[in-house]
């Protein structure tokens, strides 16, 4: 059998975006392309405050950021803002936001679904709590352009809000799923260690 021909430059570009989009929330598979930076206070406080937090957590300020990068690729940048005082080995009791900017055309369905395994990296859940917590998720992540915003708002008692470009899309009152979502992101357990010290300021 003769081999395969190579991918020319412009059909692994295809290839690469196709994959992306199926790992959408998956650094683990990519965290050794992100590009990563933790804010200054100063960075900080002159960030804007999402539309969303101004009136849930207007004490929040910018925490720390990443850019999540895909063979050169942006994918999404990553924020995480929080009151002072936010302690990141108890995350799930603080109220703070994780918010998305996209860079790339994504399908919500696949982000719902990268979701519930990443968040078997961080504690074990049963299959009627997978199938629960899929479909709150395919309802909150619509797909996805370029600019588009993702939010997660937890209150710091079981309560977690979805908004897509600051519309809200879905709620729950889970204070399980809160802790294992947001860990796949600010959990020891993460796939992603360098975004999660990037986000939380530990750099």
């Amino acid at each position: 059998m003769k081999p395969l021909p190579p991918l020319q430059p412009r059909a692994r570009r295809r290839q690469a975006l196709a994959w992306c989009a199926a790992c959408a929330l998956a650094p683990s598979l990519i965290a050794m392309s992100n590009a990563l930076h933790a804010m200054t206070p100063a960075a900080a406080h002159a960030a804007d405050l999402p539309t969303e937090l101004r009136s849930a957590q207007p004490a929040s300020r910018l925490v720390g950021t990443g850019v999540l990068r895909f063979f050169g690729l942006r994918v999404y940048e990553a924020r995480l803002w929080a009151a002072p005082g936010f302690l990141p080995e108890d995350y799930a009791r603080h109220p703070f936001a994780l918010e998305l900017v996209y860079d790339r055309k994504l399908e919500g369905a696949a982000i719902a679904e990268r979701s519930i395994a990443e968040m078997r990296r961080v504690g074990s859940f049963t299959e009627a709590q997978s199938r629960q917590w899929l479909e709150l998720m395919q309802q909150a992540f619509p797909d996805v352009q370029p600019r588009d915003r993702l939010l997660g708002l937890n209150d710091g008692q079981g309560e977690v809000r979805f908004f897509h470009n600051s519309r809200p899309t879905a709620q729950i009152r889970d204070a399980e799923y809160a802790r294992l979502f947001f860990g796949i992101w600010l959990a020891p357990q993460t796939s992603a260690p360098a975004m999660r010290t990037a986000l939380l300021g530990l750099g």
